[in-house]
């Protein structure tokens, strides 16, 4: 956020300043400070966008295995009613004669 840029140009650590605005999760902070100690806060910063992406794509994996079966039940739906609506004339044909 721009409070978090404007903190650390003024000198204030990095960590410090997500700690603040209270928007980042408790981890990515506690990574961060430990990356800021160590020197080796890119390194620290690569691991948590690895963490976080792979957490989104459990959830992004998660919700497509919940949808998959309702995608087919509604296309085994239209598709059952495509079939009603095509055979259905031709029994009416049929009980006519």
């Amino acid at each position: 956020t721009q409070k978090v840029k404007n903190d650390v140009s003024t000198g204030m650590q990095l960590n410090f300043s997500m700690r603040t605005t209270g928007t980042f999760p408790t981890m990515a902070v506690q990574m961060t400070a430990i990356g800021e100690e160590s020197g080796a806060l890119d390194e620290m910063l690569g691991k948590v966008a690895t963490f976080y992406e792979d957490e989104v794509d459990n959830m992004v994996d998660g919700l497509t295995s919940l949808m998959e079966p309702m995608i087919m039940a509604v296309l085994g739906v239209l598709v059952g009613g495509l079939i009603i609506a095509m055979y259905l004339p031709i029994f009416q044909l049929g009980s006519v004669v």
